[in-house]
């Protein structure tokens, strides 16, 4: 199943409680502010490959998030597994998703399951699948 299955880019989200204190932490460890609003709460940053965001009163806990249509670079790619179809995989190998979507929509669209420890795993798509 999971050969088959193309997540793209893999990051970590961050629940912070200061968001200035964790990004002057993370950029003193190389990281550098790539996107986000840190006047909404949360900021993206990078490091090589590595993804962190950081997220301020947002949500519990820290989650894994894969996004399907995003290279690890942050370039956009046509190869992925739509989230739709992701979904369906999961089911039927008897995950149980926590958040699921609209198996008939199109467009951006998430998943969330939890690991077996008690992980937050989010499965987040930004794109339209390539017609």
């Amino acid at each position: 199943m999971s050969d088959e299955l193309k997540l793209g880019a893999f990051s970590i989200s961050l629940a912070v409680q200061d968001l200035a204190a964790s990004r002057a932490f993370y950029e003193r460890l190389g990281f550098t502010a790539t996107g986000g609003d840190a006047d909404a709460g949360w900021l993206m940053l990078k490091n090589g490959p590595a993804i962190i965001g950081l997220f301020h009163g947002m949500f519990e806990g820290n989650i894994i998030t894969l996004n399907p249509g995003l290279n690890q670079d942050t370039s956009q790619t046509d190869d992925f597994t739509d989230v739709r179809e992701v979904q369906a995989t999961l089911e039927a190998a008897g995950v149980e998703l926590t958040e699921r979507t609209d198996p008939d929509g199109t467009g951006p669209a998430h998943i969330v399951a939890v690991d077996p420890d008690g992980n937050t795993v989010m499965i987040d798509q930004f794109f339209d699948r390539p017609g």
